[in-house]
């Protein structure tokens, strides 16, 4: 149960620094060479697009499922 419960918290760690580098890195406040030169890790609107097509598929089979 540890073991799953690190692997858990870890993913949700990874997650959650890649996304403040992100926005670190695509700052309104940044300018000049630091906002043009970094590129973000994740693009974030493809990875949004996949979780949404996720989200929708769990619901439809959610819903086929229950229905029986």
């Amino acid at each position: 149960m540890q073991t799953f419960f690190g692997m858990i918290l870890g993913a949700l760690l990874l997650a959650g620094g890649v996304y403040v580098y992100d926005s670190m890195q695509t700052s309104s406040v940044a300018k000049g060479e630091v906002a043009t030169t970094n590129r973000t890790i994740v693009n974030w609107d493809v990875a949004k697009a996949d979780w949404d097509a996720l989200r929708d598929r769990a619901h439809k089979d959610w819903v086929r499922i229950s229905s029986k």
